[in-house]
């Protein structure tokens, strides 16, 4: 009888965890909603635009806060980390998720683009990932950066890929930011 009873309460101290993760997570989501706002469509003419650089397949691997790696966005499906086709465009980026609808990033959003070894939970050896800044909605609405990252499956470089993000010439990309990024590294290290 009492070993029902410890299986018992257990299972239901478990169904409980779950619960509270599961509310958390909503409640992150809701947070992050009036962040992200609503994202930019795909552009129709898509294939008879000119793609920058070759196509490269790999992983998606979340988007955060800019200027905080592990605060991974959850709205609008940015938090779901999925193999992707990344493609560049002069109008724009391109993250062709598996399993969710592809994630747009008009050129004139993107505030700057990085390689980095961390972002959403996830720490790369090697080469890195590429990065890329950007503000989610309307650029005159005032809404807070975040960092996207990709982690390229194939023989891609990702600083030619950075040096062909901030070559976009509707790209805002300056060399101040609006985050300190190396006094964020550097409060890491210590």
């Amino acid at each position: 009888m009492a070993r029902t009873l410890w299986v018992i309460g257990l299972a239901a101290l478990a169904v409980l965890v779950l619960y509270g993760m599961r509310r958390g997570w909503n409640n992150r989501k809701r947070g992050h909603a009036e962040l992200v706002g609503s994202l930019p469509p795909v552009p129709g003419e898509l294939s008879s635009l000119r793609e920058l650089l070759p196509a490269s397949v790999g992983l998606y691997v979340g988007t955060t806060v800019a200027g905080d790696w592990q605060d991974r966005v959850t709205a609008a499906t940015l938090g779901n980390r999925s193999g992707a086709t990344l493609r560049l465009y002069p109008e724009g980026l391109l993250l062709d998720r598996d399993g969710t609808e592809p994630l747009w990033i008009p050129a004139t959003a993107i505030h700057d683009a990085r390689v980095d070894h961390k972002l959403a939970n996830k720490v790369v050896p090697g080469v890195g990932m590429l990065v890329i800044t950007w503000r989610p909605g309307d650029r005159l609405s005032g809404s807070r950066l975040v960092d996207s990252g990709f982690r390229h499956g194939d023989e891609s470089d990702p600083g030619t890929w950075v040096d062909a993000i901030r070559a976009l010439p509707a790209a805002a990309t300056d060399s101040e930011s609006d985050h300190d990024y190396a006094a964020v590294e550097r409060q890491e290290e210590t």
